[in-house]
């Protein structure tokens, strides 16, 4: 079964770190741009950063800019979000999803797509 499997939401304080992690089965990663964006309750969904299948470009929106950072590991087929200093504000659910391209616009594009994974839930509060 192709699909995509985030992991590694929890609660955690403010100032504090997680590591979610994407993680592929059914098809290779490695060729594909990957890109995390994130859903508030009673927000719309956002888009967070991407990462070309080379790992050589990288995206963050601003609000995360600094804080977080997209990286792969091929031979382990996944993807990872490491986020530190988290705010009240990133609490959300987060998704990965394939992109056609690591840019803005495209990950803007995606989040017209109505098909999304379950994610995983960051809590962050005190």
């Amino acid at each position: 079964q192709v699909q995509l499997v985030e992991s590694g939401g929890g609660l955690v304080q403010p100032g504090g770190s997680l590591r979610l992690s994407c993680a592929a089965s059914g098809f290779t990663l490695g060729y594909y741009d990957i890109g995390w964006f994130r859903q508030a309750p009673g927000k719309e969904r956002e888009e967070i950063s991407c990462i070309s299948n080379s790992g050589d470009r990288t995206y963050y929106t601003d609000s995360v800019k600094g804080r977080f950072t997209i990286s792969r590991d091929k031979t382990k087929n996944t993807v990872y979000l490491q986020m530190s200093n988290l705010k009240s504000e990133d609490t959300a659910a987060y998704y990965c999803k394939v992109v056609p391209m690591c840019t803005a616009i495209q990950l803007q594009r995606m989040l017209r797509s109505d098909s999304w994974g379950r994610g995983t839930q960051v809590t962050v509060s005190s």
